[in-house]
């Protein structure tokens, strides 16, 4: 596992949490350094902070994502939608706002771990869902729109695909984040939200409905 942040304070103590979780944890304090240790080690999870020295999380986002799909856990000290969208659309799976309680972030990467390992087994036969004019590969893990294709991250297409397998049913926030996040605090419903905000840009606004006071129903 790796932690990116500048403030050494912050990293060590983050470091110090997942090692007693039992993880084998890296630190790296700056952009370059953190798509170094990436490619060296190949970590299974990234804690990644938003302002980074060298180039910033987004480009260090980017990078990694490019190379392959690596669960990022994105740290932010601004509560801006924007730095959230964005960092969601460049690969980042979830998003902490600091300042957050460790064992709020360590619930999370235990959330974004089991996701990952429910993807591993998924059936190769699973099928292709075709939802107007949206294709969704359920075995590849791909996504076309008027047949072409789509990039999603990780978490963009685990939501899309429950969604789907559920349609026109209205499916709570709290729901989608104990089911998607593991996560049953419902102050981190922003984080569905989020997602949700991203694949309308992606797919269309028509394609999921928000119900009001409840959640999200795919049309």
């Amino acid at each position: 596992m790796l932690v990116v942040d500048d403030d050494p304070t912050i990293a060590e103590a983050v470091a110090v949490r997942l090692r007693a979780e039992g993880f084998i944890v890296r630190i790296a304090t700056d952009g370059p350094a953190a798509v170094a240790a990436c490619r060296a080690d190949d970590p299974h999870l990234v804690v990644l902070d938003l302002m980074l020295p060298g180039f910033d999380g987004l480009e260090v986002c980017r990078r990694i994502q490019a190379d392959r799909p690596v669960p990022v856990l994105m740290l932010t000290a601004r509560a801006d939608e924007t730095d959230m969208l964005v960092g969601l659309g460049v690969g980042a799976d979830d998003y902490l706002i600091k300042p957050f309680s460790m064992r709020e972030l360590v619930a999370r990467v235990h959330a974004l771990l089991r996701r990952t390992d429910r993807v591993s087994q998924q059936p190769a036969s699973a099928p292709v869902v075709v939802l107007g004019d949206v294709q969704l590969d359920l075995a590849e893990r791909r996504v076309r729109r008027h047949a072409v294709e789509v990039h999603l991250t990780r978490t963009e297409f685990d939501l899309l695909a429950y969604l789907a397998a559920r349609p026109r049913a209205a499916v709570a926030r709290e729901v989608l984040l104990a089911e998607l996040w593991g996560w049953g605090d419902v102050a981190s419903s922003r984080t569905v939200d989020s997602h949700i905000k991203a694949l309308r840009r992606k797919l269309g606004s028509e394609l999921i409905r928000t119900v009001q006071g409840v959640g999200y129903a795919l049309e």
